[in-house]
């Protein structure tokens, strides 16, 4: 039964799978993955006939995709993966049903390099398309990180981040004239960080 789940979905990010399991991205046939890595979240797409995309910073990371591809979709085009920054996608605008930024976000510069990301995510969706974003923020531990200036924080496990809160999340979202199709849920690992899901639809 493992093996199958694995074979099925790869390591997919559990809140993405849970997504899935609500049928919420049946509709949708062109995906984008920014901030690939090695396509974790992208087995169960390649393998369900989606035309499927992805960019990275790291070359060997769209190397590792494009082999995962050729091996689960060999019709999808290894053409469709590109070492790129999530602030700079070479892509045209409103392309893609989902786009999918999993623990890419908190690694901005600053504040306007969130802001770009963001924005570029957003450009290259469809109207009616979803967002679907995993990211750290501040949510629950506010007390427990120390600001380092720029939007970045110090947490407890050692790490720095580019953190929001539940705020910047909905303001965010009104700015885009978004709509959330899910809760913001934020999992506490034992108040040593924090990972919030912002799940926002293009209206």
């Amino acid at each position: 039964m493992q093996n199958n789940l694995q074979q099925a979905f790869g390591n997919i990010d559990i809140y993405l799978f849970d997504q899935l399991l609500k049928g919420r991205f049946d509709n949708c046939k062109t995906v984008l993955d920014a901030g690939c890595g090695g396509g974790r979240n992208l087995v169960y797409f390649m393998q369900n006939n989606y035309q499927v995309f992805g960019v990275d910073q790291n070359p060997e990371a769209v190397e590792a995709v494009k082999q995962l591809s050729a091996k689960l979709a060999a019709d999808n085009p290894l053409s469709n993966f590109s070492v790129a920054g999530v602030e700079d996608m070479p892509f045209a605008n409103q392309q893609f049903d989902l786009v999918i930024c999993s623990a890419v976000l908190h690694f901005a510069q600053d504040e306007r390099h969130f802001d770009a990301m963001v924005r570029s995510l957003w450009r290259v969706l469809k109207p009616g398309g979803y967002l679907f974003t995993r990211l750290a923020s501040s949510i629950g531990i506010e007390a427990l990180v120390y600001s380092i200036g720029n939007g970045r924080y110090q947490l407890p496990d050692g790490s720095e981040r580019y953190l929001v809160n539940e705020q910047t999340l909905l303001k965010y979202t009104r700015e885009l004239n978004g709509a959330l199709y899910e809760p913001i849920k934020t999992t506490n690992v034992q108040n040593l960080r924090c990972m919030t899901t912002w799940c926002i639809q293009k209206t």
